[in-house]
């Protein structure tokens, strides 16, 4: 079971705070290069990622006693993909393999691969709101065995394919960590170097 935690809402405050003072790299709209981070942004070089939303909580630990959901204790699934028009969703789930509880908020950060497992130029946007709808940026407690979903939306080169190739796999790495996760994307993925995650949301929910 999943669900929204109430202590959050105060973090959320604190970290709209932190974005009005323009503290670290999560405004709206700015750039900043993928590379370790409490965001969870992808340490592959020259990728980027414009954040168009407030970043994750850095707190470690809550009253409740649960812990930050990090790379160690998760497992990433694909589950799926679609496209329409000129763009292709793909579905991403990270189940929480520990023994207790852990809570997470926020934007993974993503890496396309090729077959050799090499970085693909990817340039990341982090929204709630892409071509395929909504989502919901709140904080999540994830109990063991259960998941929380993330999508990413890419664009098929409907005018031009310049620059697009086939992704065979993606890198993770989750929100407030550094530590990267991998799956094989079966098929592959044609991309054209850009995309949009969205944040996580609870089960399956963020890819229905």
């Amino acid at each position: 079971m999943i669900r929204e935690h109430r202590w959050m809402r105060g973090c959320l405050a604190a970290v709209a705070a932190l974005v009005l003072a323009g503290c670290g790299s999560t405004g709206g709209g700015s750039t900043a290069t993928q590379g370790g981070g409490a965001s969870g942004s992808s340490s592959a070089t020259g990728s980027t990622s414009s954040q168009t939303a407030p970043a994750t909580s850095t707190t470690a630990t809550t009253s409740a006693g649960d812990v930050v959901c990090t790379a160690s204790g998760l497992a990433l699934s694909f589950l799926g993909q679609q496209g329409a028009t000129g763009h292709g969703e793909l579905g991403l789930v990270l189940r929480n393999t520990g023994s207790s509880p852990c809570r997470t908020i926020g934007y993974p950060g993503i890496q396309f691969l090729d077959k050799s497992g090499v970085a693909l130029a990817t340039s990341s946007t982090r929204t709630t709101h892409d071509f395929f709808g909504k989502t919901q940026l709140a904080a999540l407690v994830i109990d063991p065995g259960a998941s929380a979903s993330f999508r990413v939306g890419v664009t098929h080169g409907i005018n031009s394919t310049k620059g697009c190739t086939t992704a065979a796999g993606l890198q993770v790495i989750p929100p407030n960590d550094t530590a990267t996760l991998h799956v094989s994307i079966p098929d592959g993925a044609f991309e054209c170097g850009t995309a949009t995650v969205s944040p996580l949301e609870a089960g399956n929910a963020a890819y229905p």
